[in-house]
């Protein structure tokens, strides 16, 4: 199969980026065998070179994957937003036992009327099968949660831009878990989620992200998470209070989106 250049916003249709058998990082094309869709169990990528949010070549260099990383290097990342209270039925839903050692803590708040924004350090990110770390002041009490997001990763330059092109924007998508601390997210952060949420390695995602060009409707997506084996999330991006197009339209206005911008969606 012969190279063949991209152009932006047109990438290989599953980006991976990998630790190879040879010893080398990589950006690839992900190889799935017939009637799998799972990124996850990739062994092979074909190799790419260049800009992936501008000229780039899916190469027929193939190389064995040994290992998944985040999809982006941290160079290749320009900011992390997320969104709070997304989902309507998170919004109306009850913390429980598990995250607060014991004390109930109802979110039961209205849903938002914009957006609620917030940022995680580009340290944050890590990939889909590496180790969350818990340092030591997220052990001062308990409340480490899951929230698993679908991540929109911004491909061009995107400002003011009406909700009717802003999809145009979006490079592709990934899945992503924001992971947070309630204690320090609702009690101890003085009002400021960031703290709770944006320790070292606690914005895991990937295995992959799936072209914008596969993916035409993003408001149409089963997302849910297993822990030990156990469902312990499963809804629809159907369920989102502000779509991906809505969400980028919001946020690009007075703001430049730039390439590398994730976006994770809320939960």
């Amino acid at each position: 199969m012969p190279a063949f250049s991209a152009s932006p916003l047109h990438l290989s249709e599953r980006l991976i980026r990998f630790l190879a058998k040879d010893g080398r990082t990589y950006y690839g094309d992900a190889i799935l065998p017939s009637g799998v869709s799972d990124i996850a169990k990739a062994t092979q990528a074909r190799v790419i070179k260049g800009d992936i949010y501008g000229k780039h070549d899916v190469t027929e260099q193939i190389a064995d994957v040994r290992l998944l990383l985040a999809p982006l290097a941290r160079e290749d990342v320009k900011t992390v937003r997320c969104l709070g209270l997304n989902y309507s039925q998170h919004a109306k839903e009850v913390i429980g036992a598990r995250t607060l050692g014991g004390e109930p803590i109802s979110t039961n708040m209205p849903i938002p009327k914009y957006p609620v924004l917030f940022y995680k350090p580009v340290t944050a990110l890590t990939g889909p099968f590496h180790n969350i770390p818990v340092p030591a002041l997220a052990q001062e009490a308990e409340g480490v949660d899951y929230e698993c997001e679908l991540v929109a990763v911004i491909g061009k330059e995107a400002r003011d831009v009406p909700e009717s092109r802003a999809l145009e924007y979006v490079l592709g998508y990934a899945v992503g878990d924001d992971v947070s601390h309630r204690e320090w997210q609702l009690k101890r952060g003085g009002g400021q989620w960031a703290l709770g949420k944006g320790f070292d390695g606690w914005a895991p995602f990937g295995p992959g992200i799936v072209s914008a060009g596969l993916i035409k409707d993003p408001q149409n997506l089963n997302i849910s998470t297993k822990l030990n084996g156990k469902i312990v999330q499963e809804s629809s991006t159907k369920d989102m209070i502000f779509g991906v197009a809505q969400t980028i339209a919001f946020l690009s206005q007075g703001t430049t989106l730039l390439p590398g911008d994730l976006i994770f969606t809320g939960t």
